[in-house]
């Protein structure tokens, strides 16, 4: 669990992890990747391929985008480049909530990360902590959003994030340091060092980050390390090894009730609230080609020790976790061509193991689960004119619980299929139609399971996943909208109308919508990107039919405008408006009031001077007073940020 998972009650114990509807700029991403292209490449169906094979609609960020960008961790960067909305986290750190296709509060448990080919998503209610993830360290992250079971396994209906990091290869000796201040005594100290010689190569880099943050009891401090060792033995194959470690410190300023944050938004009830959380995570990876057969196996060990400190009045309630999860993940891809088609046809297993151990003033929470898959997906390809492609895959996974409830343990096994069918073709010059449809599914995790509103254990997730598109235009000016829908059996859900709040199975729901994007190349130095999401996330069965899902806002806006000249300075200035939303408990739309609307503006402007770089930036322009997380009718208030400005520096060698 993460600290906004930890709970200051009993009745609270279901995690405050939310997030909201994606929006932002996809398409900014994708015509950078279609600039750069020969030396870009992609994970496709879980195994590199080039750029213009990517995973169908999907979105590749690369790692001279984010440094445009200004991105100081991985989680902003897939805000601000990769078009993902974030909502502002709960326990003070940079780990803003993402959500792909207007999940809410559960929208961790709909998204699935992934790093080097290894999953980040534990079993249980925590968002996935990136923040962690040396944001110098990462090549490139690819966003494909939409049901994505086949390939990787539970809790991807809304779709999957995937980090690759750099695997040293380059010849040479490269390095980086960067410094960075700003408002709430920010700082961030950053330092990268990467080397090739012959078959060998390694990178390294460590990183010291703190805020006071901006409301009182909002302090957070982490620092981060992580290297990589990489031997290519030829051409055909190579092998690697990855450490990394984090140790975060994090204070809690909690929520606030409406009159509370009306009277000042930086306050805290709160001021003796903290916790911490330890990472480390080792992994292993090999490729190799044999003839028409690629194979390549990911190992992965992580451990996590995570700890929370509530104050009742003068009595402390102290909560500790302790966690570890083990992956192994082999897989094989044949090419070969098939009736003058390229047919590509890769099948892999991943096994992972997950355990956890709590001490708790509040209750138990030991848990283990094993689970097991084996998927299966073909992709036939035509050429030029139309470059069809088209691809079918399947998964089976079965899973193994322990949970301890009390004194006793529930021991559970059960299991689920995936299905997908996809495909795209050019109908004309620059026009491209696709689509998608599939079945994904999601299991319900130890915590849903240990505050659950059934005497049984609650049911699996599943969905029916359909995406219909087009792709108009090029690099220098394109359009792209989709149409696409969720429907849901059995979701999986905090209500907090039941009792004092339970964990259930919904009746029946729905998330569809609409996402346009459009970008604009406006002269040689200008680039101006666009975006609309429109989401409707209702119940279409039972007491609660046609009434809105809380925490999603129907329409996300967003625009960027990006100045290039290609004389040493770069700007770009960005803002979003989000409409208003449901208020977390809000399970029947019977209160009085929605969460505002609000707009929000940031920029950049940066110039390099031979190897240094300054920059200066600024997040929420307008210093405008806002929220996105609130959990009761006017009540459960987590304040956003207000302006923060920033200054840095870095020397590239």
């Amino acid at each position: 669990m993460n600290f906004a998972a930890l709970p200051r009650s009993a009745p609270a114990i279901k995690p405050l992890a939310l997030a909201c509807a994606l929006s932002l700029s996809v398409l900014a991403a994708q015509a950078c990747a279609q600039d750069a292209v020969p030396s870009i490449v992609v994970t496709g169906a879980r195994f590199p391929v080039d750029a213009g094979l990517a995973p169908i609609g999907a979105t590749v960020i690369t790692a001279d985008e984010i440094r445009r960008a200004g991105a100081t961790d991985v989680n902003e960067a897939i805000r601000k480049v990769g078009g993902v909305y974030g909502r502002q986290s709960l326990d003070a750190s940079p780990d803003f909530a993402l959500d792909l296709r207007g999940f809410g509060s559960n929208s961790a448990q709909n998204l699935v990360v992934m790093v080097d080919g290894v999953r980040l998503n534990e079993n249980e209610l925590a968002n996935t902590v990136l923040s962690t993830i040396p944001v110098d360290s990462v090549e490139r992250i690819e966003i494909t959003r939409g049901g994505s079971s086949v390939l990787y396994g539970e809790g991807a209906t809304g779709g999957v994030i995937h980090i690759i990091t750099r695997r040293a290869g380059q010849a040479g000796t490269r390095a980086s340091v960067f410094a960075e201040a700003g408002r709430f005594d920010h700082r961030d100290l950053r330092a990268s060092l990467s080397h090739g010689a012959g078959p060998w190569s390694f990178d390294a880099s460590i990183a010291d980050r703190s805020s006071d943050g901006y409301r009182r009891n909002s302090d957070f401090d982490q620092t981060t390390a992580s290297a990589g060792l990489q031997y290519a033995w030829d051409a055909q194959g190579r092998a690697g090894l990855r450490i990394e470690s984090a140790r975060s410190d994090s204070r809690f300023p909690g929520s606030l009730t409406e009159d509370e944050y009306l009277a000042n938004p930086r306050q805290s009830l709160t001021l003796r609230d903290f916790g911490t959380l330890d990472t480390d995570r080792i992994s292993a990876y090999a490729e190799q080609r044999v003839g028409a057969f690629e194979l390549a196996a990911d190992l992965s060990h992580r451990e996590r020790d995570l700890s929370a400190n509530y104050f009742f009045s003068t009595t402390l309630s102290r909560s500790t976790y302790a966690s570890e999860q083990t992956q192994f993940s082999p897989r094989v891809r044949h090419s070969a061509m098939l009736g003058g088609q390229r047919n590509e046809l890769v099948a892999g297993v991943d096994l992972i193991r997950w355990e956890r151990q709590v001490k708790s003033d509040f209750g138990s929470g030991d848990a283990r689960q094993d689970s097991r898959a084996i998927y299966l997906r073909d992709e036939l390809r035509w050429n030029a004119p139309h470059n069809a492609r088209l691809a079918a895959g399947v998964r089976h996974e079965k899973f193994e619980k322990d949970d301890v409830l009390g004194a006793a343990t529930d021991s559970r096994s059960q299991s689920l299929n995936a299905w997908s069918l996809e495909g795209s073709v050019d109908v004309m010059p620059e026009v491209t139609l696709f689509a998608k449809a599939g079945r994904s599914y999601r299991m319900p995790n130890a915590d849903e399971n240990g505050l659950r509103s059934s005497a049984d254990v609650l049911q699996p997730q599943t969905s029916r996943d359909l995406e219909l598109g087009v792709t108009a235009g090029g690099k220098e000016r394109q359009l792209t909208a989709r149409l696409f829908r969720h429907r849901l059996r059995n979701e999986i859900f905090y209500d907090p109308t039941i009792g004092w709040g339970a964990n259930t199975n919904l009746d029946p729901t729905r998330r569809q919508g609409l996402e346009v994007e459009g970008q604009a190349a406006l002269g040689a130095a200008w680039r101006l990107t666009g975006q609309w999401q429109r989401v409707d996330a209702e119940f279409t069965a039972g007491p609660n039919a046609g009434r809105e899902m809380v925490l999603v806002p129907k329409n996300v806006v967003s625009a960027r405008l990006a100045w290039v000249p290609g004389d040493g300075q770069s700007a770009d200035i960005g803002a979003q408006w989000v409409d208003s939303q449901r208020y977390g408990s809000d399970f029947t739309n019977s209160c009085g009031a929605r969460i505002p609307s609000y707009t929000t503006v940031d920029a950049r402007y940066a110039r390099r001077m031979g190897a240094w770089e300054v920059a200066v930036s600024g997040l929420n322009l307008f210093d405008r007073d806002y929220y996105s997380n609130a959990f009761g009718c006017r009540s459960g208030i987590y304040p956003s940020d207000g302006r923060q400005l920033k200054l840095s520096l870095r020397y590239d060698f």
